[in-house]
């Protein structure tokens, strides 16, 4: 990494250092102890090693010219010795670069050189630096991190990179995403996620009509309501109408059917570690996910409440309706009670009844989602794997790798 901006002299002679060659331990401790040597003040230092090969760069300021020659030879000798190579530049030390303004993040199975190189062409075209490029990501799918500068750091460039990149997720099938830079990308206090076809797969309405052999019937009202027939509030009630009369012991038997989204408990377990609040706020039913709540270990949750009388249902909800402006009214709810802004907010959800909790969020994530939604969203994930949401915001598979190895839960499910 950069080291930061300390005090360092400015007299001597400034001489870029690269060190090149199969890594092995030790050889950053060599090339200090000959600087050590000969009082060099370190300017700057990156390492990067990729696929077991180093890249070590340094630039240092030594003070007299002999010692120069004397660094240069020591260093080349200790180098070669290692079965390294050292490269040399006598440069002037360029003023520092200001901060990366925003991290774009490209998802894919496969990341191709063509989309990489679309999206490199893309940022070039708006004068736009890609100033550090990492991989952050090699499961469930490959992960590229680019901290990217763009002209004149505002509102209008940020659009502006927003606009350019988004057409390239379609055409190049890899999903990229874009968000600030700096400490406002690490200060995220909240997520919350929608739970049908985000946190777990399927939608619960349809699974109770199953049960209660109205499959047809619900499929009807769900048209109608795609068609823009119904709003969310009325779609709710004719379907939840056509649930009247099922036992009530239907909720817990939906419930244990229950499949997560792959990748969800890794994704919540990571956030917890991070200290990171977690809720979800559903159209769905309170009865059916509060014991996935607490298996999860939630700190909020907010759902419907279907009316249950002598054991059945009665195909009636009770209480205000989990529609699309109550998800936001929650969300700000949640970030009330936790005494946070809502730029540390991030939304999840996939359908056009997650758009008001979307935008109302810091970052708003589509997964999976419907069009309407992929339109507002700050970001957009069409793999159907839910922790490609810790890589938006910047978390690394090495890292979620090492914590459960830690903790004794890491495992990798082989991907069909």
């Amino acid at each position: 990494m950069h080291s930061s901006g300390a005090h360092v002299s400015t007299s001597g002679t400034p001489a870029l250092l690269t060190v090149t060659g199969p890594d092995r331990p030790g050889v950053t401790a060599r090339v200090m102890s000959v600087l050590a040597a000969h009082d060099a003040d370190l300017v700057d230092v990156e390492q990067v090693v990729v696929n077991g090969h180093l890249s070590l760069g340094l630039m240092v300021r030594v003070d007299r010219d002999a010692d120069v020659v004397a660094v240069v030879r020591e260093l080349t000798e200790q180098v070669h010795d290692l079965g390294m190579n050292l490269e040399v530049q006598f440069d002037d030390i360029a003023p520092a670069a200001p901060p990366s303004t925003h991290a774009v993040v490209i998802l894919g199975s496969p990341v191709t050189a063509s989309a990489f190189s679309a999206v490199s062409g893309a940022l070039a075209s708006i004068g736009a630096n890609i100033d550090i490029i990492r991989g952050i990501a090699d499961y469930p799918v490959t992960g590229i991190e680019l901290h990217v500068s763009t002209a004149r750091r505002d509102a209008a460039d940020d659009a502006r990179l927003r606009e350019t990149l988004a057409p390239l997720s379609d055409a190049h099938g890899v999903d990229i995403s874009v968000d600030g830079a700096g400490l406002g990308r690490r200060s995220k206090r909240l997520v919350v996620f929608d739970v049908d076809s985000t946190l777990v797969q399927g939608e619960v309405i349809e699974m109770l009509a199953a049960h209660a052999g109205k499959e047809e019937e619900v499929r009807a009202v769900t048209e109608r309501a795609m068609r823009g027939e119904l709003d969310f509030a009325q779609s709710l009630h004719e379907r939840v109408a056509t649930l009247a009369g099922l036992p009530a012991t239907v909720l817990d038997e939906v419930a244990a059917s229950i499949v997560l989204t792959p990748g969800a408990r890794t994704t919540i377990r990571t956030l917890k570690r991070l200290g990171i609040r977690c809720g979800v706020v559903s159209g769905g039913f309170i009865q059916v996910i509060s014991g996935l709540v607490e298996e999860l270990g939630l700190d909020f949750a907010k759902a419907n409440t279907l009316e249950i009388v002598d054991g059945h249902l009665t195909g009636r909800v009770i209480g205000e309706v989990v529609d699309r402006e109550a998800k936001a009214a929650y969300l700000r709810s949640f970030a009330d009670e936790l005494g946070i802004t809502l730029s540390q907010t991030v939304a999840v959800g996939d359908g056009a009844n997650d758009i008001d909790m979307l935008t109302t969020a810091g970052l708003g994530i589509a997964f999976c989602a419907k069009p309407a939604l992929r339109e507002v969203a700050d970001a957009s994930l069409s793999k159907p794997f839910l922790d490609t949401v810790l890589f938006v915001l910047g978390i690394t598979r090495d890292e979620i790798e090492a914590a459960d190895t830690a903790a004794g839960t890491y495992r990798r499910v082989p991907l069909t």
